[in-house]
């Protein structure tokens, strides 16, 4: 393979993405990714995440490796390798399951029933033009993929509720989709019919924030990287009294 061409970065995006340093060490970067960026393959002409990392790179190096992604719309913690056996150790690792992934997110119209549980419900892909969706369906479907999502309520209020998610697969979209087909969607998520406005309060984007991710260390050990959620979030989780 050859090796990627670096990346022109203005000085802005250069400043955006160094801001977004969470944490650092030598085999590995972490990021609070910000809602609105896309992890990778955006389309248009602003750069992805995975383009961003080149601010990262030494010179002659190859930048740093996103390990996992997140929706375009989704904030939170993403890691990358900056190392090539980084990268291999940690992709062997999520291969294995061996990191546990936390997420908060709003959901409509109140907590779900029960307020703790397990959605396991097999999801499969269906294409429309150039659109891709996330949909439940039946076991012995030929294109299922297992897909189970644990949930818990933090706090609920009328109309609405912040729930704690642990995905224990990976498919795409599977905590907007399992719980929108508990009847839980999240607030903000359009595409798999999320409240837009929730107790009067404007939802300005999808409300899912990658909270938190643990997973082994290529030298050795569990690490645990948290983000809170980012202002508009905060904002509105307070604005509805779920804080």
């Amino acid at each position: 393979m050859k090796p990627l061409k670096p990346v022109n970065l203005t000085p802005g995006e250069v400043a955006l993405v160094r801001s977004l340093v969470l944490y650092e060490d030598a085999d590995i970067l972490a990021l609070n990714k910000p809602a609105g960026l896309s992890s990778q393959g955006g389309r248009g002409q602003v750069n992805t995440l995975d383009e961003l990392v080149w601010a990262f790179a030494k010179p002659g190096k190859a930048r740093p490796r996103l390990i996992h992604r997140l929706d375009r719309d989704t904030s939170g913690v993403i890691l990358t390798a900056k190392t090539k056996p980084a990268a291999g150790f940690l992709g062997k690792a999520l291969m294995k399951r061996s990191f546990s992934k936390t997420y908060q997110a709003i959901v409509t119209p109140g907590a779900p029933e029960p307020a703790k549980g397990v959605i396991d419900l097999p999801l499969r892909r269906d294409e429309q033009g150039r659109e891709a969706f996330m949909r439940v369906c039946k076991p012995d479907h030929p294109d299922a993929e297992a897909a189970v999502s644990r949930y818990r309520t933090l706090k609920a209020v009328e109309g609405a509720a912040l729930l704690e998610l642990e995905p224990e697969t990976g498919r795409m979209h599977q905590l907007r989709v399992h719980l929108a087909a508990i009847g839980r969607p999240i607030a903000g998520d359009a595409r798999y019919g999320g409240a837009l406005v929730v107790a009067g309060q404007p939802v300005p984007r999808l409300m899912l924030h990658a909270r938190a991710l643990a997973f082994p260390h290529p030298a050795g050990g569990m690490k645990r990287l948290e983000a809170e959620p980012p202002a508009d979030m905060a904002g509105l989780i307070a604005a509805l009294g779920l804080g």
